[in-house]
């Protein structure tokens, strides 16, 4: 298949008029999807119209956060507000809407956590009953590993096992 005067032309009218590099190729016919969108390309083709059955724009999101804290006993309570701009489109008109939502979250004390004084051991003084949690950085001099005691079958001790393992439905719901 050859690009003739008259497939660029139609090529061109077909890109000016919204159409997919899919839909182009299938006109045209015995060509591929990236052979048209590489002859664009090279016609320095742009401008191109928005299809009429789509919308207008993907949702931006614009998130402002505010921070609250009562007082008494360590907790707290946190508050996200979240500004969305939608666009919508009600016939032919694009509508941004604005919305906004508040979350709020209730922190819990956390007075009985002890963080462990790390034992600074270094790889070779590591054992099954270890643990293995890193500190600092391993490419600069007095890296380590924290060393306290470790449960048979995990890495870590008490207070980095829930640092590393969270369940899977606070994940969920930080997200």
């Amino acid at each position: 298949m050859s690009w003739t005067d008259e497939r660029v032309a139609r090529l061109s009218k077909l890109w000016a008029d919204g159409l997919s590099a899919s839909q182009i190729a299938a006109d045209l016919g015995g060509v591929t999807r990236n052979a048209v969108i590489g002859k664009v390309h090279r016609l320095g083709l742009s401008g191109r119209a928005k299809p009429a059955n789509k919308t207008a724009a993907a949702p931006r999101r614009k998130t402002t956060q505010r921070t609250s804290t009562s007082g008494g006993g360590g907790g707290g309570s946190y508050t996200k507000t979240t500004t969305r701009t939608t666009t919508r489109t009600v016939g032919n008109a694009a509508l941004k809407v604005e919305m906004e939502e508040e979350l709020q979250v209730q922190l819990k004390p956390r007075e009985d956590v002890v963080v462990p004084i790390s034992r600074k051991l270094d790889l070779l003084q590591l054992t099954e009953n270890t643990c293995k949690w890193p500190t600092g950085d391993p490419t600069m001099p007095g890296f380590s590993f924290c060393g306290h005691n470790s449960a048979d079958d995990k890495p870590y001790c008490e207070f980095h096992s829930k640092l590393a393992f969270q369940p899977a439905s606070e994940r969920r719901r930080r997200r």
